[in-house]
């Protein structure tokens, strides 16, 4: 029996493994860091990777081990690493103090803000977005940003409030993120104000979301149609 189920704390082997996938990635952290600067030019390419590795002193080689998918898995560890980042910002502010609408702003505004000397990467994987390829990782990292941002908020739901409030943030992070790919305003102001003016009008419409809130309660939770159809039993034909 392992140490860790006995007292509760890790057991070397554990601790190693542990240790070893810290060191990966912030491994895979460095190689992004380090591709940034080369997309602009070569885009999210084997190239712009190959160029990463060797100034990270890795070696070309190395990109196949770090990210066997190539760029695929590259975008979606950036994607990863600027969510984490999100929150080491956020860990400087405190939340519990602020209105929710003012904790979605300053989330939304620091997933982008330290980004902006890296616009045109984050453009480029946009631009990639759409392509079977990559279209399934994109979708789930957008989801995993948004929903970041609200249990970051403070978010508890689980009910139907769950996928409206992503649904809703998917759609204010999406347009500001297009937004602040084109603001030429001093440290982004005008993103900032756009971004403000979106949540007002989230926030707006407290009717309408009531009413809407109302029928979807008469609607079965995703859950329990996935629970019911996993009980169906397949139809016999003979």
């Amino acid at each position: 029996m392992s140490t860790s189920s006995t007292t509760g704390k890790a057991s070397p082997n554990e601790e190693a493994m542990d240790a070893a996938r810290q060191e990966r990635a912030a491994q895979r952290d460095a190689l992004i860091m380090a591709a940034l600067p080369h997309i602009p030019f070569e885009g999210w390419s084997d190239k712009a990777l190959a160029a990463a590795a060797e100034s990270t002193g890795v070696g070309a080689g190395a990109v196949r081990r770090f990210f066997p998918g190539g760029v695929k898995d590259a975008i979606a560890h950036f994607i990863d690493l600027a969510d984490r980042r999100m929150l080491e910002d956020l860990a400087a502010y405190d939340l519990p103090s602020m209105k929710v609408r003012e904790r979605i702003s300053i989330a939304v505004r620091l997933r982008l803000e330290r980004w902006t000397p890296y616009r045109e990467a984050v453009r480029r994987a946009l631009v990639l977005a759409p392509l079977p390829p990559f279209a399934g990782g994109t979708m789930r990292g957008w989801y995993k940003t948004v929903d970041a941002i609200w249990r970051a908020a403070g978010d508890k739901s689980t009910d139907f409030n769950f996928y409206t409030k992503r649904g809703l943030l998917a759609a204010v992070y999406g347009t500001t993120l297009l937004y602040w790919l084109d603001d030429k305003s001093e440290d982004c102001t005008a993103t900032w104000a756009f971004l403000d003016r979106r949540i007002a009008d989230v926030m707006k419409v407290p009717q309408i979301k009531s009413r809407i809130t109302e029928r979807l309660k008469n609607l079965p939770s995703p859950r329990g149609i996935f629970e019911r159809f996993a009980q169906r039993r397949t139809p016999n034909f003979r």
